[in-house]
């Protein structure tokens, strides 16, 4: 007999996505009616020196493409998590129940996180579109977002250490490891560290194709673990990112924008945290960490040694300066995230 559950995480993963196609229209007039773009590409770099090469590659391709198609993923997970939970609470019929996945053990604190990061990545949007704050290329100074970030974090990590009475760290093969206190910090960190990861963003399809993968990877080992909630949770976030995906493979009609990659690479952590898999999360995010490793390697030897290692950062920006077309680098890419999911899902699976 077929498992309830597998029916319920793949109707929901299915259900979610076809909502999502189906608004993107509306959602498509709307960012191109009031001209949500970015008005010229960046021409700065993080460390606020000139990026000549990135300019030259995307110059023409971030003008007149809207960049809040992260709404479309934030938004419809929100819709679909309190449509089934009003459902289950006026009918009492089996699959009613069954296909109510909001819960105070499992998708309390993720959907929370993804509503707060995706707001703060919203304000910054509006203010990049509009050419307002300090920040590079306009929009929120880099300081004030990651002082939100960090405060989104520590909500999130002391609802984990107090509310959840979650202590221990899991090791693969080894055990659980009683960290105490320290699992506050270790939460913070690994936020920010999966924010850092977000750099990924840039090339057409390339994020959502990463993300999609993630998160369908926790998704099996939140299912291996029986939190069905968490599962779905994490099926419904793939089905949204699948939908996005339609619409950004080249030419993208949108871009996801800070409000889709700051709730994402938030609820992730929040993710890897509730399966206990934060050991094995620089596995299955490895483009994550491939992706932000670069920038950091690129900023430190342009500060010490006065040279670049690479053309631009991060390194899909590299390898385009190198020639590489931007579809070989997402297929590429894509399966290496692929083979990097796979391995981390085993690794969480046999430990």
């Amino acid at each position: 007999m077929v498992d309830a559950n597998i029916i319920k995480i793949l109707f929901l993963c299915a259900f979610s996505s076809f909502l999502a196609v189906s608004w993107t229209p509306f959602l498509t007039h709307f960012l191109y009616k009031y001209k949500l773009w970015k008005k010229e590409a960046r021409k700065k770099s993080i460390d606020g020196k000139a990026a000549p090469v990135f300019f030259k590659l995307h110059k023409k391709k971030e003008v007149g493409v809207p960049r809040l198609g992260g709404l479309l993923i934030w938004v419809t997970v929100i819709f679909v998590i309190f449509f089934f939970a009003i459902l289950a609470k006026f009918f009492d019929g089996f699959w009613f129940q069954k296909l109510n996945f909001l819960s105070r053990s499992q998708t309390w604190l993720p959907l929370a996180i993804l509503a707060a990061a995706s707001l703060l990545g919203l304000c910054d949007d509006l203010l990049q579109v509009f050419g307002k704050g300090k920040y590079i290329g306009g929009g929120m100074k880099f300081s004030r977002r990651l002082f939100i970030m960090i405060i989104i974090a520590a909500v999130g990590s002391w609802w984990f250490y107090y509310k959840l009475g979650w202590t221990t760290l899991f090791i693969p093969l080894i055990g659980d490891i009683n960290i105490g206190f320290f699992y506050i910090p270790l939460f913070i960190i690994t936020t920010l560290g999966c924010w850092a990861g977000g750099v990924i963003d840039g090339i057409d399809g390339l994020s959502g194709g990463t993300f999609a993968m993630i998160f369908f990877a926790f998704s099996i080992i939140a299912f291996s673990q029986a939190q069905i909630g968490l599962a779905s949770f994490c099926a419904v976030l793939t089905g949204t990112i699948l939908a996005f995906l339609w619409f950004n493979i080249p030419p993208a009609r949108f871009y996801m924008g800070e409000n889709g990659m700051m709730g994402l690479t938030a609820t992730l952590a929040a993710v890897a945290f509730l399966t206990d898999s934060v050991v094995i999360l620089p596995i299955i995010a490895g483009l994550l960490v491939i992706e932000a490793g670069s920038v950091i390697l690129q900023l430190l030897s342009k500060k010490f040694l006065h040279r670049k290692i690479f053309l631009s950062s991060p390194i899909h920006h590299h390898l385009e300066a190198k020639g590489w077309s931007q579809p070989k680098i997402t297929m590429r890419f894509w399966i290496l995230g692929m083979i990097m999911a796979i391995i981390g899902v085993t690794i969480r699976l046999l430990g």
